[in-house]
Order: structure tokens, then C-alpha cells, then sequence
């Protein structure tokens, strides 16, 4: 998702303040002569590490003083008198993540081909990214500095790879001793603050899942409130994960999995009046089950973790054809075009779409891609590449093709393989549209 350069998880780095990258004009920035490549070293007296330190120290402050080191060198000092709430119109520089010190014996980093962009070998263990994008940490080789400033600036809530409660397996499955793997201590710290967690669980059949598993739940769910929710995802492999240690999920282990969870379910829900434990979505799907009701889900936890995505998907799609039909959209008899989409999410796609079609007359069909770049029981629409789209190309129908636009990078369009969108479109020679529901429902109107 990132490019991003890394610093290590057990060296504690500090650089000199943070750098300005655009100022807006006419902005309070502006007016203090500030310019990219500006580095704001010091807010009234304190140290500024990034721009989540920068927005912390300058939060509700009228009267600040920065210390400045300029492009050219030149250290300025400026106090600065602003109105309540008035923006610096200041952007920064991207959080320079830290790199995870673990060794878990499930990381998809260890999934991917040797000539794989750079970006996917990085693992980010950064309690920073975990509080602004959802990142999971395992909180093995968080320092006290990095303890003390969750606390100090609220950074919660704070999302925590647990994988088991039962330290030795936790230990087992990070590749770490069991000192390190215990952080009890961390947790309590965090959450006597009032700092919210939300926990996640990797489920490897055979290591921690059944009566781990359900120990693992209720160890966390005795924390609710301050636990949030526990989410618990299926192991990935691809053709290129060896470890021995590791046994692929199966739809036989997915079926036996929600048998055991939908009674713990049932007796959160009775007891803290919350599912609490929710299964990822791929489960239901790889067990060929229905995916649980709107209800189930509350207020979508854990959603940007595949919990729920396939609900909301349902209830969102069945809200836009109600909304076509108020607004009498006339037959679409001319849009003719092909869907890709990956094999896991193709049949819940296809039902909708036809749907739509049966309803608008619209000509779209739906293509299932099979994931020959990672290869195993990688089968989710935002790891397809552009290989595998154009293996798929002879299936292709209509006037244009749409393909997730999670398979492009989110600042560039280029695909995990290296495929640019660009490639893409004088291949299959038909325009693509990478596209999600929303700027789907735009075109459709």
C-alpha cells in the first residue's frame, strides 16, 4: 500500500523534527514565510518527531513558538499568535514506519515472489500506524517512549495482533521467546489508560485455533469494554510459504471453526450484549455459508479486516438498486461490460449484478480471476495482479472492463506485479475502469 523506508523496531531512532512538503498559499503558513523542505524542530520547547507530534502539541494552542531549520540551513525561531482552531495549512512528510523484530511463521511477507516490489517485503510494527490506518502491532518491542506517547497523546484505538493468549503459543507463532511474547503487562498498562484496543487473531488450524482459540476469546472478552472486539482471520498461504509448521485452511476447517465460535457468539452477545468475536468474512465464504446478518456486526469493529465487508457490500448494493428504481432509471440496454473480480468474492458479486441486470437491463457480467501470481489459497480481489487480469482476458465482453480498484496502489496506478494501469488498457484494448462501489454507482447514474 506504501512505499515506505524503515526504521528498526529495537533501535530507538529520532530525527531532528519533521519536514513541511507543501504549504497552502495565502495560509497561516505561508504568512510565516514557511517552505517544503522546512524541517519544524521544536513547538514551545518540545521536540517534534512527525506530524502526529506536530498536530499534538499545536492542538487548541493560540500562542506557540516553533523552532525552524530552513532549506538553507538557517535556524529561525518564530512565535506565532493564531486564532482558535485556525489552520497552519502545512502538509508533511509520510510517518517513517518501524519495522517488525518478530519472526511469525505466518507472515505474507515470507508469501511473496523474490521479484516482488519492495514495498511488500516491508513489516511495519508501528503503534502510530495502528492508531491512523487500523495497522495490527504485536506489541512485543514497543519502547516505554512509544508506551508513554499512546497514552499522552490518546492515540486509541490501538489495534493488537494477540493470536493467543496461551504465551507459548503466542511465542511459538511470533518466532520470539516467551519473555517477549508476553505482553500482559502492556495490555493492563493500555488499558488502564482507557486506551482502546481492538485485538486480532490469525487463525493457523492445528496451532492456536479450537480450545485455544476459545480460550484466547474469553481471556480477551473478561477486558471488555476496554477490549474492544477480537477479530479472527484465516491464515494466507501462497505457493511460495514452505514452513512445514504451517497447515492450509480448508473449507472442512472453516465449517468446524464457525460450529465452535457460533456458541461463544451466543453467550457473548447474552453477556456483554455484543458479538465481541467476529470470524472474517473469507470463513464463511471458503465453508460456503451464508454470511451472518447486519445485526451480527453492530457497528463494524473490525470491518477494514475483511469483518463484515461482505454485509455491507449486500446492504449498500441493495440500497443503490431501491435508489435506481425511486429515481426510474430507464433500461441501460447499452452498458455492456465485463467485471473482474477475485474467485473468493466472484459468486456474492455475480448474485448482485444480476440483479441489476435482470432489473435495468444492463449487460454486465461478472469473471472470476484466480490469483496465479501468489498462487496457494490467495483468492481475495485487491491481491490480483495485472497477469493474472490478463490471463483472464479471452473471457473478456463488451465495451469496457472494471477491476477492483484496490489492485492499484493507492497513490499511483500500478499493480502489484509492476502492471500499470496503463499497460493494462493497450493490452485487453478496451478501456478499464478501476473502480469501487461508490464511483460505481456514479457511473451507473
Amino acid at each position: 500500500m506504501y512505499e515506505f523506508a524503515v526504521a528498526p523496531a529495537v533501535t530507538n531512532i529520532r530525527r531532528r523534527g519533521v519536514t513541511i512538503t507543501a504549504v497552502t498559499p495565502l495560509g497561516l503558513g505561508a504568512e510565516l514565510e514557511l517552505g517544503p523542505e522546512d524541517r519544524i524542530i521544536k513547538v514551545n520547547g518540545r521536540t517534534v518527531r512527525d506530524y502526529l507530534d506536530f498536530r499534538f502539541q499545536t492542538g487548541g494552542e493560540t500562542d506557540l513558538v516553533f523552532e525552524v531549520r530552513k532549506k538553507s540551513g538557517e535556524a529561525w525561531e518564530i512565535e506565532i499568535e493564531r486564532d482558535e482552531g485556525e489552520d497552519f495549512g502545512l502538509n508533511f512528510e509520510p510517518i517513517i514506519p518501524r519495522q517488525c523484530a518478530n519472526e511469525c511463521i505466518f507472515c505474507f511477507c515470507k508469501g511473496n515472489p523474490q521479484d516482488a516490489r519492495p514495498s511488500l517485503f516491508i513489516r511495519d510494527e508501528d503503534v502510530r500506524l495502528s492508531f491512523l490506518y487500523g495497522n495490527y502491532t504485536t506489541l512485543t518491542s514497543v519502547t516505554e517512549d512509544e508506551m508513554q506517547r499512546i497514552i499522552e497523546q490518546r492515540l486509541s484505538p490501538q489495534y493488537v495482533s494477540v493470536h493467543a493468549t496461551d504465551t507459548e503459543v503466542r511465542a511459538y507463532l511470533l518466532g520470539i521467546d516467551e519473555n517477549r511474547a508476553d505482553i500482559s503487562n502492556k495490555m493492563a498498562r493500555l488499558m488502564n489508560a482507557r486506551i482502546e484496543i481492538h485485538a486480532q487473531v490469525v487463525l493457523c488450524p492445528t496451532i492456536n485455533d479450537g480450545e485455544i482459540l476459545r480460550r484466547t476469546i474469553f481471556d480477551l472478552a473478561a477486558y471488555y469494554p476496554r477490549v474492544r472486539s477480537v477479530a479472527i482471520v484465516p491464515l494466507g498461504l501462497t505457493r511460495y510459504n514452505t514452513d512445514a509448521r504451517l497447515t492450509a485452511v480448508t473449507p472442512e476447517s472453516c465449517r468446524q471453526t464457525i460450529s465452535e465460535i457460533i456458541s461463544i457468539q451466543r453467550e457473548l452477545r447474552t453477556r456483554l450484549r455484543t458479538t465481541f468475536a467476529f470470524l472474517g468474512d473469507e470463513i464463511y465464504l471458503r465453508a460456503g455459508r451464508r454470511v451472518p446478518g447486519r445485526k451480527h456486526y453492530g457497528d463494524y469493529p473490525q470491518i477494514e479486516d475483511g469483518i463484515g465487508m461482505v454485509r455491507a457490500f449486500g446492504n449498500q448494493f441493495a440500497a443503490l438498486l431501491k435508489r435506481l428504481e425511486r429515481r426510474s432509471i430507464e433500461k441501460r440496454n447499452n452498458l455492456k461490460g465485463t467485471i473482474m473480480t477475485g474467485t473468493l468474492f466472484a459468486p456474492v458479486l455475480r448474485s448482485w449484478i444480476t440483479k441489476l441486470n435482470d432489473r435495468f437491463g444492463t449487460k454486465l457480467q461478472v469473471e472470476a480471476v484466480e490469483n496465479r501470481y501468489f498462487g496457494g489459497d490467495v483468492s481475495v480481489a485487491g491481491l490480483l495482479t495485472g497477469g493474472d487480469l490478463l490471463a483472464a482476458r479471452d473471457r473478456v465482453c463488451g465495451d469496457f472492463v472494471i477491476i477492483p480498484k484496490s489492485t492499484l496502489k493507492s497513490d499511483e496506478e500500478i499493480m502489484l506485479d509492476g502492471t500499470t494501469l496503463e499497460d493494462l488498457i493497450d493490452q485487453i484494448g478496451l478501456p478499464v475502469l478501476p473502480l469501487d462501489l461508490d464511483s460505481f454507482v456514479s457511473m451507473l447514474a
